[in-house]
């Protein structure tokens, strides 16, 4: 057997990335959840701001895989540190920005941020698997996809209460975005030295046989190029590809558009809408911890995760048919439903394809699936945001609720194989390809032998 053990690091590295990915999600939304204001601060149109939210989708798509490839031949430190530093740069720009008119200088700080994105959506699982043991591997990516859902809560929440609505009054309005603009910038910066300071390539000990058996073979029998041919061979993590790109996209699409439909039925309900956008997150990060405790204690990834699946779509048809009835507590109550399953989906998505794709490498399948998410995201935001502006808010959630019900299908097709679960099982016999995560990190200790090959 191979020696292995638990960093106390592990913690520490952990809560620091899920912080600057919770101010990364923060930048993210916003400017969606006050739409209004912001496309009177800098006289655009609702469209115009809406793309201040797609642009982290758009600019995911092209640059997802130099950024997997970048965290398998540089390793994890450094892909960490360039998403902190990116964040606090794209956070620093903005600051510059407060003044009407200036909206083409906030939508290239926008994108700056955007390209943090790159090197935080995919970190999750990594993270996981090469810090965290087999018993709380599930529970620490839930962990760390909780960081993000949690800084798109707090972007509910507190921009519609530092900024409240005054059009009549736009000093005071570039003031109170100033407020938000410079609290980000002084955090990110903060998080970028944590970072630095916290961030190692990997743990002493490999944390787990799986990840030991990997750190064991030598990392020029890796070929990037050949993992993506072997993922995209992979026709289980194909389902999976597409089924998640449909709920993340249909979830990142309700986040952007939230603050319009609440408006459109309850006029003059911005700070609601904030506080309805919060209970939808904030019981998805519920539902994202019961679920990855769940995976830990059971494995049942495919069951878990088609159930959750179907919950999700009866919980949007439940929203949409409710939604104009005129009582607000009936929205927050659908919403936080809604919320449970849709957000609480995501780590299942990407503990689900670690297991699929074992020993591919971790970055490179959530990168795609997060990849994935952004092309259906947009396509989605565009659509909805236009059936929401032409007809109704209805009109746009049944045309997610349609997509929805494919994915389902497209779930309950995956074979489960659950790779790696079995290697640190010791059922299964590999013979695995090296993930080069020895770059730039300390010889491995001469303590480590290898007694039996899994």
């Amino acid at each position: 057997r191979l020696e292995t053990r638990l960093s106390r690091r592990r913690l520490a590295v952990l809560a620091v990335f899920s912080c600057y990915s919770l101010v990364n999600a923060f930048q993210w939304i916003q400017y969606s959840i006050l739409s209004n204001v912001f496309a009177g601060f800098y006289g655009v149109s609702f469209t115009q701001i809406d793309w201040l939210s797609m642009v982290y989708m758009v600019a995911y798509v092209p640059l997802i895989l130099p950024a997997t490839w970048l965290l398998d031949a540089r390793g994890l430190r450094l892909t960490a540190l360039l998403g902190a530093g990116l964040n606090a740069v794209g956070a620093w720009l903005k600051c510059g920005s407060l003044a009407p008119r200036r909206y083409p200088l906030t939508l290239a700080a926008q994108a700056v941020c955007a390209v943090a994105q790159v090197f935080i959506l995919g970190l999750p699982s990594r993270i996981a698997s090469v810090w965290f043991g087999p018993t709380e591997v599930s529970t620490a990516c839930a962990v760390a996809v909780l960081g993000n859902q949690l800084g798109t809560a707090i972007g509910f929440l507190l921009p519609p209460v530092l900024v409240p609505n005054t059009p009549n009054d736009i000093d005071l309005m570039a003031h109170n975005i100033s407020i938000m603009f410079y609290g980000t910038a002084i955090v990110s910066t903060l998080l970028f030295f944590l970072a630095g300071v916290v961030f190692e390539e990997k743990p002493k000990y490999p944390p787990s046989y799986s990840q030991a058996v990997l750190q064991t073979k030598p990392p020029e029998d890796y070929s990037y190029k050949q993992s993506i041919i072997n993922l995209f061979k992979n026709i289980p993590f194909i389902l999976l590809l597409i089924s998640y790109g449909i709920m993340t996209g249909a979830f990142y699409s309700v986040s952007t558009l939230l603050n319009q439909m609440i408006v459109t039925h309850y006029e003059g309900e911005e700070v609601n809408a904030g506080r309805i956008g919060l209970t939808l997150v904030v019981a998805g990060m519920v539902g994202s911890i019961i679920c990855g405790l769940w995976l830990d204690y059971t494995k049942t990834y495919k069951q878990t995760t088609l159930i959750v699946y179907i919950l999700s779509f009866i919980g949007l048809l439940v929203f949409t048919f409710t939604l104009d009835l005129g009582y607000l507590i009936v929205v927050f109550v659908t919403g936080g439903v809604l919320g449970f399953f849709m957000t609480g989906y995501l780590p299942l998505g990407f503990e689900f394809a670690v297991e699929i794709t074992y020993p591919e490498s971790e970055g490179t399948s959530s990168g795609l699936l997060n990849a994935s998410a952004q092309i259906f995201g947009i396509i989605f935001t565009l659509v909805q945001g236009k059936l929401t502006t032409d007809y109704s808010p209805r009109a746009g959630n049944i045309f997610l609720c349609a997509w929805i019900f494919v994915g389902i299908i497209l779930t309950a097709l995956i074979k489960s194989d659950l790779r790696r679960h079995n290697v640190n099982s010791g059922i299964m016999n590999l013979d695995v390809k090296a993930v080069p995560v020895d770059s730039p990190v300390e010889p491995e200790s001469a303590t480590l032998k290898i007694q039996s090959a899994l």
